[in-house]
């Protein structure tokens, strides 16, 4: 309790809070149409490959606008970018609630709704701008947890869409994106952490930097394997076992909350451990669980056990990744945070088009699965080479912030971040 403490007083909790919020509240709207996806394919008569197009939109729509939010907050202020997209979200959900008529709206709908995954980097950034070097995995870990929104919208949306129409889902979100809206401009606080002499060259140059098109990719396993899944289940689980589509959103809720609440867990395990062990273990065992999902098919419980398992890896993934961000980018963590969200992302784009042509080629959903593991096999490869030069460079063994770094943050957090 003393360290949890510790931590609070290091930073400024009310911005912490107004992130979460923030990020949650965004999450559970990206996801809207994976979460009514049953309602709007029998409305519709998709195809399997129609339904992973519908559902990939919102997540590929999201992944490319998370840079440009990312960039335009290091020059208007983080606080300042969550409100422009806030109000963003509201004007979106109010197009679906009243122009959505057929399958093609329904993919325009889909671009719309990508707005709310841009929230990414920015949330993490700014909950995590005011705690030091040592605190960045527990604050963004705790900012991340947002990602509890997804199992919010897979719970919530299905009964009221049962009860009012799936359309008037979009009216509620609409609503619901104000809560955060008042949270952030009454409490939340601009962290100091971003160097305003940098040139356009600095706060993009993760862009031309290895060592980011390697978080990218290996976010790609973790987070786009966390939102791709979390989109495509409740089809999944509707097509597959014949559940109703109110349980087909529960059964993905249990695999989404879990994967939210085990990000802070991941965060604060690389904190003491260090992301790069802890990310090993990740991307092992996320490999091992999507293999044995893709030829349990035929079990309910099985199946649902080991994406339990599954999302529990991504989640401590997601955690240990963002933990080695703000080490390797100080100054410009909301930029590179949006960039690697933003790429890493699209891996979520690619998991329900996969999904639905391994259905509609193989008639079986399980190829995809196998796929997504294989994927997971490539980024440990990859990251156990890149991690050689991380820890002779930035990081201490296994992906720890250096005690040199941490004491130079204590003791001035403005100039830490401008060096």
């Amino acid at each position: 309790m003393s360290a949890f403490q510790n931590f609070k007083r290091a930073g400024h909790s009310p911005t912490l809070f107004a992130a979460f919020l923030y990020f949650a509240f965004s999450c559970c709207i990206w996801v809207l149409n994976g979460a009514l996806a049953p309602f709007i394919s029998e409305a519709y008569g998709l195809t399997p490959a129609q339904k992973g197009l519908m559902l990939s939109i919102p997540i590929m729509a999201g992944a490319l606008m998370r840079f440009p939010l990312g960039l335009l907050s290091q020059y208007i202020g983080r606080k300042n970018a969550t409100l422009v997209e806030m109000g963003m979200i509201t004007i979106a959900m109010l197009y679906g609630y009243f122009m959505v008529k057929s399958y093609d709206d329904m993919l325009a709908m889909g671009v719309l709704l990508g707005i709310a995954g841009a929230s990414f980097g920015v949330a993490l950034s700014l909950g995590s701008g005011w705690f030091p070097p040592q605190y960045k995995g527990l604050a963004m870990g705790l900012v991340g947890a947002g990602n509890v929104g997804t199992a919010v919208s897979v719970l919530v949306a299905p009964p009221l869409a049962q009860a009012y129409g799936w359309q008037t889902v979009y009216a509620f979100a609409a609503c619901a994106i104000l809560v955060p809206m008042i949270v952030m401009i009454v409490f939340a606080k601009e962290p100091p952490d971003v160097d305003s002499h940098a040139s356009m060259r600095e706060h993009v140059a993760c862009l031309f930097e290895k060592d980011g098109w390697a978080f990218s990719l290996i976010y790609g396993v973790t987070f786009g394997g966390f939102i791709g899944l979390t989109t495509f289940l409740p089809t999944y689980y509707y097509d597959q076992f014949g559940v109703s589509k109110v349980q087909a959103g529960q059964l993905t809720m249990l695999a989404a909350f879990m994967g939210a609440a085990v990000r802070v867990i991941g965060g604060a395990l690389s904190d003491r451990w260090g992301g790069v062990n802890v990310l090993t273990l990740v991307l092992v065992a996320v490999a091992v669980c999507l293999v044995g999902v893709g030829f349990s098919s035929g079990s309910l419980v099985l199946t649902t056990l080991l994406l339990i398992a599954c999302f529990a890896a991504l989640g401590a993934g997601n955690g240990a990744l963002f933990q080695l961000v703000p080490l390797r980018w100080p100054a410009a963590t909301a930029v590179a945070g949006s960039m690697i969200g933003e790429i890493g992302a699209l891996g979520g784009g690619l998991v329900p088009n996969l999904m639905g042509m391994s259905k509609q080629h193989a008639g079986t959903y399980a190829w995809g699965f196998v796929v997504f593991a294989v994927l997971a096999v490539l980024m440990l490869g990859v990251m156990r080479v890149m991690q050689i030069r991380w820890t002779r460079t930035w990081a201490e063994k296994g992906g720890r912030a250096r005690r040199a770094a941490a004491a130079a943050q204590d003791a001035d957090p403005v100039h830490y971040q401008r060096v």
